[in-house]
């Protein structure tokens, strides 16, 4: 099956550092916490490194189920602390916790996932697999980015920093369609 892809680089895209296909072990799964595609894409254009180059997954998965490549696979795209080199990002548009994301009254994420996104997903997931043959791994950003950080309204009280792509994405099914392993956090 052959995916249709919109290919839409970031303008910073050569400034990003090169990788090679087997560099790749484990895919992120985010949520963007945004409002919609295009306010996700502004944010993805923003320069907020040194280097010239902003944050950004490799791949958008807007609510329609259409799937938007910012990042190409072969570079090293700027999504989650730490885990950068041997991952692709993909983000799922969402409204998660906007705009209120660390405010400690507004960390419950309620709004689902569509069907469509879920579908290309599973697709994009299978996609992948075949293009990188060493990827056998799949987490959330909640799962890698455990930081914790004061509350907006109340600096006594901690939030998660990332909480995506939280508890309405539907792990099971993803695990048992992707045959990947989850990555997570270890426990204290």
């Amino acid at each position: 099956m052959s995916l249709n892809i919109f290919d839409q680089p970031l303008p910073y895209v050569s400034l990003l550092p090169e990788r090679p296909a087997s560099a790749v072990e484990m895919v992120v799964i985010h949520c963007t916490e945004l409002p919609d595609l295009a306010t996700a894409r502004e944010y993805g254009e923003r320069v907020l490194y040194d280097s010239g180059a902003g944050a950004s997954g490799h791949f958008y998965i807007d609510r329609d189920g259409s799937i938007h490549q910012y990042v190409p696979g072969n570079r090293v795209a700027n999504h989650v602390r730490g885990h950068n080199p041997h991952t692709i990002g993909i983000e799922l548009v969402n409204l998660g916790r906007y705009p209120d994301w660390w405010d400690s009254r507004r960390q419950t994420m309620t709004e689902p996932y569509t069907p469509a996104q879920i579908a290309a997903l599973h697709a994009l997931l299978a996609q992948l697999k075949r293009d990188y043959p060493r990827l056998q791994l799949i987490a959330g950003h909640e799962d890698l980015d455990t930081a914790r950080l004061p509350a907006t309204d109340d600096a006594t009280l901690d939030v998660p920093r990332k909480l995506d792509p939280g508890p309405l994405f539907p792990w099971a099914e993803v695990l048992e369609e992707s045959g990947l392993e989850r990555m997570l956090p270890p426990r204290h």
